[in-house]
């Protein structure tokens, strides 16, 4: 189980049901050990937080599948048993770097530390030290997890034996799939653009200096979604993870006072410091997202076909080009690939967004699309070039075309006896109990 996926688990849990496992009241669940390993307890709210988990993931009728969950469960505290015995550490960095990222996650989606406290009816402090415990377990987790099966690799013959035991009717089958690698380019803002936006957040910093309400002015002009409906506010954020520029200013303020305009990546802002504390702090903006005029987006299409015409003139390569031309932060350094999240090559062309789809399901593999205008997923308007560097029609697995994924399924395998072999080798030693209404699952058998 991963970290992001285990701290996730937590907070839905937390947010969604942390009243039912409050003061005893007529009807209402009180929590209780239902099982222990060694010193390690799994608690019946654990249960019903992952059970609740797999309901929003759609596997609610699984058979067994609170024991499964139980089971896995009592592997993790096994886990973490052991972790203790063997003296692995977690550092107070690495629980203060998930807790801050997956904080401003949850803050993000609330609203604000009193929408936390309203909806899980406990004081903030608390609530943050219940995700702190989390992080902290499940990564010492994580590392006993990886001192087994890190050091375990699968060579060609293995990858091919693994592939040889597959039955013909369980071999895998593989929709199409495609390679796109793309080149973007954001539109560069006249300066007479660029003044007009100025000039729009300077009359609104003098209507607050003339007494208006930040927030109420957020609410009205601001276009960030992820902030406008709770007046800007930002939340606490840890030096150095927003903009630069958007720091610097916030920085320099004092709590209460507003900036002059503010220019980074995403627009212009008019910053409002909240609060700073220690290496933290909190502030709320209102930002304003220059709209590209024709001609702005005509200059980037110009720069993208003669970047084009570089590609197949063999002056360059498309992944190079894009590794020294495109302004995408997260696909630029892999040579523009598209994953998906996959972490392959090639991903399912059914996973494409559709504006990619469109632009590359009538190219042939090796060419390039005339530039395209997109919006991204932060709003923000630019246009770009695909290159469908390959697709591969529907078929079932097979070395040739899916030893990557084929090498990943007898990796899994392998780490999988592993762990298996491990956990058997554990149980002779540990002190397993479980609750009488859980004795039928036949837990670590």
């Amino acid at each position: 189980m991963s970290i992001k996926r285990s701290v996730w688990g937590a907070m839905l849990f937390v947010l969604l049901t942390s009243n039912v496992f409050a003061q005893p009241k007529q009807g209402t669940l009180v929590d209780k050990i239902i099982a222990s390993v060694d010193d390690q307890i799994v608690l019946q709210s654990e249960l019903e937080r992952e059970y609740q988990l797999c309901q929003v993931q759609g596997r609610a009728k699984v058979p067994n599948l609170k024991c499964q969950i139980l089971e896995g469960l009592l592997i993790n505290k096994m886990l973490l048993a052991r972790a203790k015995i063997e003296g692995v550490t977690v550092k107070k960095e690495e629980v203060e770097h998930y807790f801050n990222y997956k904080m401003q996650e949850i803050l993000s989606q609330v609203g604000s530390e009193a929408r936390v406290e309203q909806y899980t009816g406990k004081p903030i402090q608390t609530f943050k030290e219940e995700i702190r415990k989390f992080i902290k377990e499940q990564l010492a987790i994580d590392k006993m997890r990886s001192n087994i099966v890190n050091d375990l690799s699968v060579t060609p013959t293995e990858v091919k034996a693994f592939f040889a035991k597959l039955p013909t009717d369980s071999l895998p089958y593989y929709s199409s799939e495609v390679e796109v690698r793309q080149i973007v380019r954001y539109p560069t803002l006249s300066q007479q653009d660029k003044a007009a936006i100025v000039e729009r957040l300077k009359a609104l910093k003098a209507r607050i200096q003339a007494g208006e309400q930040f927030e109420q002015l957020a609410k009205q002009y601001s276009e960030d979604p992820g902030s406008a409906s709770s007046g800007g506010e930002l939340g606490f954020w840890k030096l150095g993870v927003l903009a630069p520029e958007y720091e610097a200013a916030a920085l320099a303020l004092q709590p209460g006072e507003v900036s002059d305009p503010v220019a980074t990546q995403f627009g212009f802002h008019l910053i409002q410091l909240i609060a700073r504390d220690k290496d933290r702090y909190n502030s709320r903006h209102i930002l304003i997202r220059p709209d590209a005029t024709a001609l702005d987006l005509e200059k980037a299409k110009t720069y993208l076909n003669k970047l084009c015409t570089s590609i197949l003139q063999g002056d360059i390569t498309f992944e190079k080009a894009a590794q020294e031309s495109s302004e995408d932060a997260l696909t630029a350094p892999r040579g523009g690939l598209l994953t998906g999240g996959s972490g392959g090559v090639r991903m399912a062309i059914d996973d494409l967004p559709p504006d990619v789809f469109f632009a590359v399901d009538h190219l042939a593999p090796g060419t390039i699309s005339e530039p395209v205008e997109f919006t991204t997923p932060d709003n923000r308007q630019a246009v770009r070039i695909l290159f469908l560097k390959d697709k591969v029609a529907p078929h079932q697995a097979n070395l040739e075309q899916d030893y990557e994924k084929l090498q990943q399924m007898a990796l899994n395998a392998k780490r999988s006896t592993a762990l298996q072999a491990y956990f058997e080798s554990m149980k002779a030693d540990a002190s397993i109990d479980v609750a009488p209404e859980y004795q039928h699952c036949m837990l670590l058998k």
